[in-house]
């Protein structure tokens, strides 16, 4: 029986829910935490090197999508187990992390207290999930549905137009560019994008970049 410890790598943009979360994974004499990471590209970077049994991801993170780190994950490493870990709770959210590859989904609320016996059940082959994320997969599946839910035509919601300087904003930040690439790019502040980017969110009645640029491509804001 392989009594190796069960190797674990974090990425959480919250300082306080990151060091929440890597205690209990500390805490677990059967598992083992290589890294933890603030933002996408350093838990990329860090996965294109080094091996690890399961990964366990933040959707809304600051420089890119969580699903994007799930996709490289899957590609880099197959073998990788990974569950997201959210304060996301819809159905767009939870299909989009599963098409992506991820096969956990927690949410953060009261996620500590059981979070190592879920780590272990994933790598041991389950698919941990909270009550709510659970419901609404089962919900989808007995509807037969295969992709994410899409926005209700917005052609009878007045949409308030994007100013020329926030559609610049949003076209870099499209392509990948973090907040700093943007406001160097553009000669401005990083807070000044990121004003930008707020206000951006407020007219497209999103809440973090991934819908925001599926909005804009809705919208055809974006190629």
């Amino acid at each position: 029986m392989d009594m190796r410890p069960v190797t674990v790598a974090l990425v959480e943009d919250e300082p306080e829910v990151l060091a929440a979360i890597a205690k209990v994974i500390r805490a677990s004499p059967r598992l083992q935490l290589l890294q933890t990471s603030s933002t996408a590209l350093d838990v990329m970077r860090w996965l294109a090197k080094n091996p690890v049994d399961v990964l366990l991801v933040d959707l809304g993170l600051p420089d890119r999508p969580g699903t994007d780190v799930i996709r490289l994950c899957r590609s880099l490493q197959p073998k990788c187990e990974i569950m997201v870990l959210s304060t996301f709770g819809d159905a767009y959210h939870m299909l989009q992390a599963f098409e992506a590859g991820a096969r956990g989904y927690l949410l953060k609320n009261g996620t500590e207290d059981e979070l190592a016996t879920h780590v272990l059940s994933l790598h041991a082959g389950g698919a941990p999930m909270s009550p709510m994320i659970a419901s609404q997969l089962l919900s989808r599946w007995q509807e037969g549905a295969r992709k994410p839910p899409v926005p209700a035509a917005r052609s009878d919601r007045k949409i308030d137009a994007l100013s020329p300087r926030e559609l610049e904003v949003l076209q870099l930040v499209a392509r990948g560019c973090t907040y700093s690439e943007t406001a160097t790019h553009l000669k401005i502040s990083v807070t000044t994008v990121q004003a930008h980017v707020r206000n951006i969110y407020g007219k497209l009645d999103v809440h973090n970049k991934a819908e925001a640029l599926y909005e804009a491509r809705q919208l055809g804001l974006l190629d």
